[in-house]
């Protein structure tokens, strides 16, 4: 049996439990008002940004993965930001630059021009497109949530959260994405097809005069998000759940004690922000479905979204054809 959890939430976060619950439902009507389907994918960036995390959304073009970004930021009434990546971008087409004006008088000052990562709600489309020095001026915003451009560091709004996408059918003119930044990530999202009955679903409403013309209802406000964010942390957890995210985590690693297979198809594998990410995850995802302390339900059901994107695979498990997922499938 589950041990209960070390501490009670008080009245107003009760409250605050119970409106997260409520914006979990309508967050998913609202986004099903434009995107057909991807309900599992819905829950996982609401994770995400409860737990204020970046996620990494990985899928074949045409799966909706901008319409989800940019429809959920309209639902949250938060400023929405695109950056489509490209191999000539370049660290100040991200983050800004500062320019030389003249005033009236003639006078010549210098004044910072925010770049377009300077919103709530950023979209970095085919991040892998874009050689890696631009990949660290994102990554400074994702971990510090601030840039500096020449001596002057300049912080980012808040709320502040990244939403990447990745085609994994692609590697021409793309760059491998550095171990350090993907495991900025909360989540690695992977989007699938659609069942049969959705993609007959999209096919007739996404063809149909009027379509998407409709304004989304705004859920939350800002206060709301940072308000639901800053409860996430005073979430309770049992101990089992905690257990188990450290064991899966630890189990991740080559060594004398790990399994065969991840001696055999792991190079590396997740380090303690693995086990952390599971749990504060975890309780996000216990936050929207109104639940008083998150447990290992909500752990397992995170394990592969938080920790595949972690591993460091080896040679043996691309010929195999053996996944990250397959792997913690088998742990």
């Amino acid at each position: 049996m589950a041990q209960p959890a070390e501490t009670e939430l008080e009245s107003d976060e009760s409250a605050l439990l119970d409106r997260a619950k409520s914006a979990h439902a309508e967050l998913h009507r609202a986004v099903a008002s434009r995107v057909v389907g991807q309900e599992r994918v819905v829950d996982l960036m609401l994770v995400a940004l409860l737990a204020r995390g970046h996620a990494l959304l990985v899928g074949v073009p045409g799966l909706a993965k901008t319409l989800l970004v940019a429809t959920l930021s309209e639902a949250l009434d938060l400023s929405f930001g695109r950056v489509q990546f490209t191999p000539d971008l370049l660290p100040a087409d991200i983050t800004g630059t500062d320019v030389l004006q003249e005033d009236d008088d003639g006078h010549r000052h210098v004044r910072f021009q925010p770049g377009p990562i300077f919103h709530n709600l950023i979209l970095a489309d085919e991040i892998n497109r874009t050689p890696p020095k631009t990949q660290a001026a994102l990554l400074q915003a994702m971990q510090e949530r601030r840039v500096t451009v020449g001596t002057e560091t300049h912080a980012l709004p808040t709320p502040f959260q990244v939403f990447a996408t990745r085609n994994p059918i692609e590697q021409e003119g793309t760059y491998p994405l550095p171990e350090a930044q993907l495991d900025r990530f909360l989540l690695e999202i992977h989007v699938g097809y659609p069942s049969e009955n959705e993609e007959q679903q999209i096919a007739k409403k996404t063809t149909s005069a009027g379509f998407g013309s409709q304004p989304v209802p705004h859920i939350l406000k800002g206060d709301d998000l940072l308000a639901l964010q800053a409860l996430v942390p005073r979430m309770p957890i049992t101990d089992e759940a905690v257990e188990l995210a450290v064991a899966v985590t630890r189990k991740t690693r080559p060594g004398k004690d790990a399994s065969s297979d991840v001696n055999t198809y792991v190079r590396f594998g997740a380090g303690p922000r693995g086990s952390q990410a599971l749990v504060l995850a975890s309780k996000a995802r216990a936050a929207l479905r109104g639940h008083a302390a998150a447990d290992v339900d909500d752990v397992k059901s995170l394990i592969v979204p938080v920790l595949q994107h972690r591993l460091v695979m080896s040679y043996r498990a691309e010929s195999d054809g053996v996944s990250e997922e397959d792997l913690l499938g088998r742990l």
